[in-house]
């Protein structure tokens, strides 16, 4: 038989659960703008039937219910949504890292454009034509070499612009290392917190919700795959336990795991440089050490490596690759072609200095420094105007020897032969080029580069953008839901409350005023 308070405990239980709910949707409300929060709900349980065990039959069919309580407070939260999101996140941080690369290449190479090297090397074409039409003019020998001098510059420009923001991506990479192993850090110790409070049956929402965020934040520098370790213990069903993140590749192969739950540690990821080159050689994650090669993976860190420039070995080679390495290697090796073949040409040519002298004595146009080049690398950060030019133009070689082997002072063969220098082709990666269609290729190469690149960033951009508006709908907090379930459960309260008031009045009845008739 139930108690006399039977109904008091009830009211009472219902009152409390209300509360319970008035208080965790105030919790909701307060974090409504709170980055990473997700809501969160009071689980109703209805609390055990009286009687669960009687040896004698209850006087009503069935079991009568005791009430309700609070269970758990849950988070709402859709596991499907946070991967997908983390996928487009990384694919975002990929190509938005890439466009970026290319967008400051862009700036540099600044073409089409009156500055850029397509038109400097045009004026010096045209000053070489006009030199062709009066050779023996000292201003037009003069402007040749000024010419020259602004090509050699130009190239000089190029190189040391493009190694200079080459540098800075490698400092913005070694930047985001240190971000990766210090999220890494935080999400280990976050782990170490929760694997402390579930065991006891407690469900840490705020640490959930601020290690999701900072696995998103993670996911847009390295592609991550995250699998679940059970606390043990007391820990509730529900309860998300530790979780191990790992690197994975574009086929979602571990490459290593960066945050161990099950040992509680991290394995910090480092990146390792080629001594000569300076460029990215292997990739660590804790003790396991890939090859460049193998760190086929996405996000932020990858395309900073592929911009930066890599170097791996195959065979007895060594090949070193990348965005800013490419273009530099393309820069230098039309420097150099470009400089051999003019100095080729000058070199066949008499100038005022040879006639005075009845001496053919050839000289260089242009050269790479004080002890020359024997490759292309480094050809266009080294490319000057050879001493003798610059000491006097009459070293400039307009004039050829005629049939009989003289040479006139007013000929101008050799002038229209180094303007026409402009139409000549060399090979390249067996490819027969001149240097106007090798230029507008690596120009033409750059722009489809970088437009596929912000193409790619945006439709990036618009799926995050979509599947965090799905995950938003199911996890943010609605202000207008909130004022509604808040309306409900006060409801719900005042009726719990209104419910001891009527077993108040019962209770007087049967207390105070049964057994009073006849008195």
């Amino acid at each position: 038989m139930t108690s006399t308070f039977y109904g008091l405990e009830i009211a009472k239980r219902g009152m409390f659960t209300q509360q319970s709910a008035l208080s965790t949707t105030a919790h909701n409300i307060a974090n409504a703008n709170t980055p990473g929060y997700s809501r969160q709900r009071v689980n109703f349980v209805q609390t055990t039937p009286y009687p669960t065990v009687s040896k004698n039959s209850p006087v009503i069919p069935g079991q009568m219910g005791t009430g309700v309580e609070a269970g758990t407070v849950q988070r709402v939260r859709e596991d499907f949504l946070d991967v997908q999101y983390r996928s487009e996140n990384n694919k975002l941080g990929y190509w938005d890292s890439r466009a970026n690369a290319l967008e400051k290449m862009e700036e540099i190479m600044n073409e089409p454009s009156d500055s850029g090297l397509s038109i400097t090397l045009d004026r010096f074409w045209q000053s070489l034509q006009d030199l062709a039409v009066n050779p023996t003019n000292a201003g037009a020998r003069s402007v040749v070499r000024e010419r020259g001098i602004a090509v050699a510059e130009t190239f000089n420009y190029l190189s040391t612009s493009l190694k200079s923001i080459q540098g800075d991506l490698k400092n913005e990479l070694d930047v985001t290392v240190k971000e990766i192993n210090s999220l890494a850090s935080q999400i280990n110790n976050i782990n170490k917190q929760i694997s402390e409070i579930e065991p006891h049956g407690y469900l840490p929402n705020d640490l959930y919700d601020e290690r999701d965020r900072l696995i998103d934040q993670l996911s847009s520098l390295a592609n991550v795959k995250v699998t679940s370790n059970p606390s043990g213990g007391n820990a509730l069903a529900i309860a998300e336990g530790s979780l191990t993140v790992e690197i994975v590749d574009d086929n979602g192969n571990s490459l290593g795991t960066l945050v161990d739950a099950k040992n509680k540690k991290v394995n910090e990821l480092t990146v390792g440089y080629k001594k000569d080159s300076g460029l990215v050689e292997t990739v660590s994650i804790g003790q396991k050490t890939l090859g460049v090669l193998e760190f086929n993976s996405t996000g932020k860190i990858s395309s900073l490596i592929d911009s930066y420039g890599y170097t791996y070995e195959s065979g007895t080679s060594i090949f070193e690759k990348g965005l800013f390495p490419d273009m530099l290697g393309n820069i230098d090796t039309m420097a150099f072609e470009f400089a051999t073949k003019f100095n080729e040409a000058h070199k066949e040519g008499w100038s005022i200095e040879d006639y005075n002298s009845k001496t053919h004595t050839p000289v260089d146009f242009f050269a790479f420094g004080e002890d020359g080049l024997t490759d292309s690398k480094g050809a266009a950060e080294l490319i000057k105007i050879s001493q003798d030019i610059i000491n006097s133009t009459d070293h400039i070689a307009a004039a050829l020897p005629n049939a009989d082997g003289e040479v006139a002072i007013g000929d101008s063969q050799n002038a229209s032969k180094l303007a026409d220098v402009k139409n000549k082709t060399f090979s390249i990666d067996g490819n027969t080029t001149s240097f106007q269609n090798y230029y507008e290729s690596i120009i033409g190469g750059m722009a489809v580069d970088a437009q596929e690149a912000e193409r790619l960033t945006a439709n990036s951009g618009v799926l995050k953008d979509a599947v965090d508006v799905r995950r938003q709908s199911v996890s943010a907090v609605s202000l207008d839901e909130e004022m509604t379930n808040m309306i409900q459960f006060q409801h719900a309260y005042n009726a719990s409350a209104r419910m001891i008031t009527m077993q108040d009045e019962i209770l007087d009845r049967i207390i105070n005023g049964m057994g009073l008739s006849g008195r």
